[in-house]
């Protein structure tokens, strides 16, 4: 069993580029069915950065996870060029 707190100390990283995403904010839960649905990652420059204004949080669905590990949560999250 893993703890919402521990999920939030661990870094999340993107496999398809090795990029360092963050670490999550929150969780979209379905509390019907009583499973996470989505994590939810702060957008570049932090929850009061300049940029949180203009980009979007990373919304990641648990299926894109690929891995939970100590340190790390490894994600397959493909990003559209700008």
């Amino acid at each position: 069993m893993i703890r919402v707190s521990e999920l939030r100390e661990r870094d999340v990283v993107n496999v398809n580029d090795g990029r360092r995403l963050g670490l999550i904010k929150d969780l979209d839960l379905d509390l019907d069915k009583g499973r996470v649905k989505a994590i939810i990652i702060p957008a570049p420059g932090g929850i009061f950065g300049k940029l949180s204004r203009i980009a979007h949080d990373y919304v990641i669905p648990w299926e894109k996870i690929v891995k939970i590990g100590v340190d790390t949560i490894l994600v397959d999250y493909p990003q559209e060029k700008c």
